[in-house]
């Protein structure tokens, strides 16, 4: 299993705020570039929380990068399952 970056929201099934809440965690406490990743029908909220954050938090988000793709996933009854995925990186200038 690969390790998980200590800059990154996984987007699921939880409120946009829970996750919008977590982006914002991470930047006050110091981060400067933060990963929303999602798959599937999570994409949507993904985007929902960058927008949040970007129109009512802090104004001056730089979304650096947005990367789509495609994973491919076996199901319990064996089936492979193609599930696109997005990755928006998020950079907060730093004071001075």
């Amino acid at each position: 299993m690969t390790e998980r970056p200590a800059n990154a929201i996984y987007v699921g099934m939880k409120p946009v705020m829970n996750y919008v809440v977590a982006c914002m965690s991470l930047f006050n406490a110091g981060m400067p570039e933060i990963q929303v990743m999602a798959r599937g029908m999570a994409i949507t909220k993904a985007v929902d929380t960058v927008e949040v954050i970007r129109r009512s938090f802090i104004k001056d988000l730089t979304i650096k990068a947005i990367n789509i793709g495609t994973e491919q996933l076996t199901s319990q009854d064996g089936r492979t399952n193609n599930v696109s995925t997005m990755q928006i990186v998020l950079s907060r200038p730093q004071p001075a």
